[in-house]
């Protein structure tokens, strides 16, 4: 067997599905050519072969590389004033209601430019990735005009291309409606034809976007108009997927199981019903738990229903200005664990695994496994649980994207 190369001397949790904890390789060993994982097994068991470069661990675990998949990672500005008005008191509703929130980026976001944003979301994403990432979905949503929508989209882009990580985009248009917007139910109305019947398309157009998301919530969109959107993007031939259920129980769980999403977020008020139509859909529920910190939220996602109905489990950071400005993955994977309960190896198929699912990847990324591509983050730990036990600690040796080593 020919391969680019061989990593050896190593511990591999492959997060397969089955089988034994975290679907652990002990002493395993790795071929890879072409970007693509083509052995993966004890290396007692290692076939006859011609490796061009050898890496040694030292007995290191491997993991797949971790996924974000969700974050607002493109954005201008900050929103520290924000979390300043909440720790005396104010609601996230509160504060959206009188301008702030999603519109106070929006100004932000709209004045940067290209360059700019761009400076910005890699200063945030060294984070991410010191933390394992490889794979990063990405929305826009702090645009919300034409112009600005597909700069942020084109940043996104960028990020993919010369950043060291692969990278999903995500079309937000439903995310706010934008002050010029505001006053009238006719000017609304005006801007959700924008976004669904411009924007969008435009956006599709020039190559920029992977899936299609809106939020549905009394402060935001309506079913109704999510609806809209989502009929246009499968007509486009766009997944899509859905801010659901965060603040309240807006139905947003079976919407997106009606519409065969990829994922529904947050759903921290999600009905059992919501759950179980999940869970026939094959919806992938995407916990939050950055966001469900920062606002100081006292209802968690419904995990024991999710349990119960089947629903895999996604974790991301949804790093975000004003939410959940939290730019690590192991940080995200450590809250879900004592904020929501979740097991550690949970954790980290919700990183791995339930992710890939979560962004339409499953069969490319999310586990080590021969046919996959060699998206590997490598640990100076001795099990697997530490990445959900160790808080602030640096844990990453190295990360490979398609099989090629990158330090960072």
């Amino acid at each position: 067997m020919k391969a680019d190369l061989l990593i050896t001397d190593c511990h591999v949790a492959t997060m397969t599905d089955g089988g034994v904890p975290y679907g652990a390789i002990e002493d395993a060993a790795i071929l890879i050519r072409d970007g693509a994982v083509v052995w993966i097994g004890p290396r007692a068991d290692l076939p006859e072969h011609e490796a061009a470069e050898t890496h040694a661990l030292d007995g290191r675990w491997v993991t797949p590389g971790l996924i974000d998949c969700h974050t607002h990672l493109v954005f201008g500005g900050d929103r520290s004033g924000e979390f300043e008005q909440r720790l005396e008191g104010a609601t996230y509703e509160e504060i959206a209601r009188a301008g702030g929130g999603i519109v106070s980026s929006v100004k932000a976001t709209r004045e940067a430019s290209e360059d700019q944003l761009y400076a910005s979301a890699l200063s945030r994403l060294e984070g991410l990735k010191a933390t394992g990432v490889t794979t990063v979905e990405i929305k826009s949503g702090y645009g919300l005009d034409r112009d600005s929508e597909l700069k942020m989209l084109r940043v996104a882009r960028r990020i993919g291309s010369e950043a060291g990580v692969r990278v999903r985009t995500s079309y937000l248009g439903l995310h706010a409606v934008p002050p010029e917007f505001r006053g009238s139910d006719a000017s609304r109305a005006a801007y959700v034809d924008l976004a669904i019947d411009d924007i969008l398309p435009a956006a599709q157009a020039e190559g920029l976007v992977d899936a299609v998301d809106a939020y549905c919530e009394p402060i935001a969109f309506s079913a109704e108009e999510v609806s809209r959107l989502f009929d246009r993007a499968k007509a486009l031939g766009l997944p899509v997927k859905l801010h659901a259920d965060q603040l309240s129980d807006g139905g947003g769980a079976a919407l997106a199981a009606r519409h065969n999403a990829l994922s529904a977020d947050h759903i921290e008020h999600a009905t059992e019903a919501g759950i179980a139509a999940m869970g026939q859909a094959g919806v992938v529920a995407v916990l939050l738990p950055g966001a469900y910190l920062m606002l100081r939220e006292t209802t968690p996602p419904p995990i024991a229903l999710l349990r119960k109905h089947g629903v895999a489990m996604a974790v991301a950071t949804d790093c975000n200005p004003g939410t959940s400005p939290v730019a690590s993955m192991t940080a995200a994977i450590t809250l879900a664990c004592v904020q929501f309960r979740l097991t550690p190896e949970e954790a980290l198929a919700g990183a791995t695994r339930h992710a890939a699912k979560a962004l339409g990847l499953a069969d490319q990324i999310g586990t080590v496994a021969t046919g996959k591509r060699a998206d590997l983050a490598v640990w100076d730990i001795t099990r697997p649980a530490e990445l959900a036990y160790w808080l602030g600690k640096p844990l990453l040796s190295r990360r490979y994207l398609d099989g090629l080593r990158l330090t960072t």
